[in-house]
């Protein structure tokens, strides 16, 4: 009795390490360690994912009839429990673009195989980043080359996802919502907040969304996950983590990255640390000469000067710099129970808003400075995971959340001595709470409740650039809260081994409060209060069908819901040259309806084929539209008279298009790949007439040719852009003669272009590897579809990575 006594105490010190067992998973071409393959049964119901070694702990397997092993890019395996066993727990897995499941948690922020769920959704893999080396985590998203980019600034990056942007898409980070009540529907850079470094996995999951994520997910939701501390597997501290240095040349980019994992069987902590440098953007050679300005503004013996450029490709002012820290600490208090705590950290130096400087009146600039101040960001986020006995849930994660957000607008006219300074924070609580349950082998449930409260604090200050002296001045925003209460349930019914049923509904209850008292000496409001309180009730229903392991098709009829926001409702500002926006607190939500098609095929060990086609309506649509303002239709704002605007429930409008994919792989270790988006975007007008959407971007897409044999990996590519001429841009942006170029009758429009590069990765050793990349090879001065900067000319980029 005494020696099982002792037995147990000894089992429950060493927390049973001496019946874990640990797999250990490899490139069967490399023999390189696979990190983040996903191994997954269910029975028992279980998933655990592989360390930068390539293990992981498989002892929670025991008497698994099928464990699914899946890592981006490999052939899928399918072993019992014994077969690991037989195999000494030791798999090779061999490389393949070709297959149709992927695991993914953007659909319901659990764990999922794609090809389960009816909803469009892509991954961008870790491997496809260490090749790619996108500067910001919105150029990341566009590696996925389904995910159009708009920049107004090169501290910038707007994603377009099927026509809809900004306020009408999610963004959440570790499976917390980064929206905010001053997400507006102009283009936004909050995106680059993101630290692409200590990024593990990013999803975007296309069309409506809201049935899990709530308001704002439209046209989709961009999932991001950042570093999970990796527990010791074996009772010995286990240490892993990677080094970065990167150099490119368009913009003279000195980044630097360092992240160290320490995990023991109970502990693990993570800490990430990233800083960015970039110079002003040089724009190509070869293209329209409307996108040269060759000028700036500077001040010199107490008067603005405005001096011409020695380099006129370069784009100044765009240089700025950023830094990111990260610190996550993990407890595991035993096998049932996973805490979390995250620490995240953002913040950009000032920089200039490029499109803005490039505005012109009588000939010289109209601003000597508009400018973007530091935009911080902040967030706190403890998470508990906990797997249940099944009786209410078989699993059950608790996040809770505080961001803290600021960004600042600064802007002076030329050879004016008065700057306006206005200054936005926003404190976001949320609280999730998730729970997955399955009923038999055929139901699984997900269901949940969220918790969101924004306070929005806005302040307006005018400062004399001679004297120093400080005055109020007026305010963006109001002083507001927007609050979100909802509940959701969904449900995967499998009815026969190639049919899955799912379907899911949500209820959300929205509550914003705002108080205008502080702008009243400066725009005499006809109230000093607003109160808009509402509920939005979403479905969706969809199914998927694979008649067989090589073919797959996908159907989902879903809706979605946009509450107003304080932008929506309380916001002032120049929409253009002679318009200005003011508040309307008489809205309601806007509402979306979309169908999406799908089927992707497999043939052979050749090729895949994936085709999606989709349609959006949007009713109620929340549009800027003329208003009247205490009877008068134009107001003096900024010194200048100026047509007014409000955001007002006005409008429809519909998006439909097409995404198409292919993917061939090649003798010798080639490969050839493209994506292909084509889209058209409609909107009503206050005259009843229509006007192509802001939003949807022209035809764009990727093509790249990739080549990969033993430690070296190289990718030959071209991204390119349809035009958009005159006619088919939005009515609102015909007139913004700073974004685009003139066509032969003088008139603005987009015109179409191209970038052919070069990408390499080469493994010097098991720790070491070299990045080298030669981007716009031809030199092609270009700028995407909206944006206000170009993109950067010829573009030499050098990497090392020291992993270990």
């Amino acid at each position: 009795m005494k020696k099982r006594v002792v037995l147990w105490v000894l089992l429950a010190l060493t927390g049973g390490t001496a019946f874990a067992q640990t797999i250990t998973l490899r490139d069967q071409e490399t023999g390189k360690p696979l990190e983040g393959a996903t191994l997954y049964s269910e029975n028992p119901k279980y998933y655990t994912t592989t360390n930068t070694q390539g293990q992981a702990d498989v002892s929670r397997f025991e008497g698994a009839l099928e464990i699914q092993i899946r890592s981006l890019g490999y052939k899928n395996l399918f072993l019992s429990f014994s077969e690991l066993r037989n195999q000494g727990f030791e798999l090779q897995m061999a490389p393949t673009n070709l297959s149709l499941d992927e695991v993914v948690v953007a659909a319901r922020r659990w764990r999922e195989i794609s090809s389960n769920i009816s909803s469009k959704i892509v991954a961008v893999t870790p491997r496809e980043v260490a090749l790619q080396n996108p500067q910001t985590a919105a150029d990341l998203l566009g590696i996925s080359g389904k995910v159009f980019i708009q920049k107004s600034q090169q501290g910038g990056g707007s994603p377009m996802i099927r026509g809809f942007a900004t306020n009408r898409l999610v963004y959440t980070v570790d499976g917390v919502r980064m929206n905010t009540a001053i997400f507006r529907g102009g283009n936004i850079q909050n995106v680059i907040n993101i630290d692409p470094f200590a990024t593990q996995g990013t999803e975007v999951l296309f069309g409506p969304g809201s049935v899990i994520y709530g308001s704002d997910a439209i046209g989709g939701v961009m999932s991001f996950q950042t570093l999970t501390p990796l527990f010791s597997l074996d009772g010995e501290a286990f240490v892993s983590g990677k080094a970065i240095a990167r150099y490119a040349s368009a913009n003279q980019e000195r980044t630097g990255h360092v992240d160290v994992n320490v995990g023991w069987k109970k502990w693990a902590f993570v800490t990430s640390i990233s800083s960015w440098d970039y110079d002003h953007l040089r724009q190509g050679s070869h293209g329209p000469k409307d996108y040269v300005k060759g000028f700036f503004v500077r001040r010199q013996d107490g008067r603005d000067v405005v001096v011409d450029q020695e380099d006129p490709l370069l784009q100044v002012p765009s240089a700025y710099s950023q830094v990111n820290l990260m610190q996550k600490v993990r407890f595991s208090p035993g096998e049932n129970w996973d805490l979390q705590y995250g620490f995240h950290f953002s913040e950009t130096s000032p920089y200039g808003r490029y499109d803005r400087h490039n505005r012109l009146r009588n000939g010289v600039p109209r601003h000597a400075q508009w400018d973007y101040g530091p935009q911080q960001w902040m967030m706190n986020l403890l998470s508990v995971n906990h797997r249940g006995n099944g009786r209410w849930y078989d699993e059950a994660t608790l996040r809770l959340a505080n961001q803290a957000f600021e960004e600042s607008r600064i802007t002076r006219d030329l050879n004016d001595d008065t700057r306006e300074v206005r200054v936005e924070q926003v404190d976001a609580w949320s609280a999730n709470l998730d729970f997955v349950k399955s009923l038999g082998e055929k139901n699984t449930f997900y269901y949940g409740l969220e918790y969101v409260h924004n306070g929005v604090a806005s302040d307006g200050t005018t400062e004399n650039i001679v004297t120093g002296a400080l005055s109020d001045g007026a305010d963006r925003y109001p002083q507001a809260t927007w609050t979100s209460l909802a509940a959701y349930l969904s449900d995967e019914f499998r009815l026969t081994e190639k049919f899955t049923l799912e379907g899911g509904v949500r209820y959300n209850y929205f509550r914003l409060k705002a108080d205008f008292t502080e702008n009243l000496p400066f725009y005499p409001f006809p109230f000093t209060r607003a109160n808009n309180e509402n509920g939005a009730l979403t479905g969706s229903i969809g199914g998927v069908y694979r008649p067989s392991e090589k073919w797959v098709l996908q159907a989902n009829l879903g809706t979605a819901f946009r509450s107003p926001n304080v932008d929506d409702i309380g916001r002032i500002f120049d929409s253009e040259p002679g318009a200005v926006v003011v508040p309307n607190p008489d809205l309601d939500a806007e509402y979306a309806y979309n169908l999406d098609l799908g089927f992707a095929r497999v043939f052979g060990e050749v090729a895949k084929l994936e085709v999606t086609g989709y349609y959006t309506r949007l009713k109620n649509a929340l549009v800027r539209r003329d208003f009247v303002f205490n009877g008068q239709d134009s107001i003096p704002y900024d010194g200048t008279l100026s047509k007014v605007q409000a955001i007002q429930n006005a409008a429809e409008a519909e998006v439909y298009g097409l995404q198409l994919g292919v993917e061939v792989n090649l003798p010798a270790g080639f490969s050839f790949a493209s994506d292909l988006n084509l889209q058209k975007g409609i909107e009503e007008l206050d005259d009843g007439s229509t006007s192509p959407s802001r939003h949807a971007a022209p035809f764009f897409g990727v093509s790249r040719l990739n080549f990969r044999s033993g430690k070296l990996e190289m990718q030959l590519y071209s991204e390119y852009q349809g035009e958009r001429e005159f006619e088919d841009l939005a009515v609102e942006e015909r007139s913004k003669d700073e974004i685009y170029a003139k066509d032969a009758n003088g008139n603005n429009y987009s015109p179409a272009w191209y970038t052919l590069n070069l990408k390499t990765r080469y493994e010097l050793s098991e720790t070491l590897s070299l990045g080298a990349g030669l981007e716009n090879i031809t030199d092609q001065r270009y700028r995407p579809f909206s944006s206000g900067i170009s993109g950067p000319g010829r573009n030499f980029i050098l990497s090392l990575q020291a992993n270990f």
